[in-house]
């Protein structure tokens, strides 16, 4: 088999694999815009031991029940408040605990990330075979 073919295959198959990582991640929004519950959070501090500089998010579910949110390492990067500031929470009615922000920023980058991860397999792949 040609290298180059090979190199070719790869690229694709894992521009593909990033591709579809992007549209999950669309359906997923999607999903949150036409059946999610819509609540408001409170960004509460960390534990003075953390060494992460965004808060957590704390909400209450439609039952009652206090859940609280990491929104990751990227927290401030996504639109998260300082600490007592409100920001809109979104979850699936049946798991509050898979909840996300209602940010564009947090909603979107990740779709952008793989979207650029995958243009970026599919131009080293085609770089490599047209040399």
């Amino acid at each position: 088999m040609n290298a180059r073919l090979l190199l070719l295959a790869l690229s694709t198959g894992l521009g593909l694999g990033f591709l579809l990582l992007a549209v999950r991640q669309l359906v997923t929004m999607a999903r949150l815009w036409a059946r999610g519950v819509l609540v408001t959070g409170v960004v509460a501090p960390r534990v003075p031991g953390d060494r992460r500089r965004t808060g957590l998010v704390v909400f209450t579910d439609h039952l009652g029940r206090t859940i609280v949110m990491d929104p990751g390492a990227y927290g401030s990067l996504s639109g998260l408040p300082p600490v007592g500031g409100t920001v809109p929470v979104v979850y699936p009615r049946d798991r509050p605990e898979s909840a996300r922000l209602w940010t564009a920023r947090y909603l979107l980058s990740p779709a952008l990330g793989w979207f650029l991860s995958s243009t970026v397999a599919f131009a080293s792949g085609t770089t490599m075979v047209t040399r």
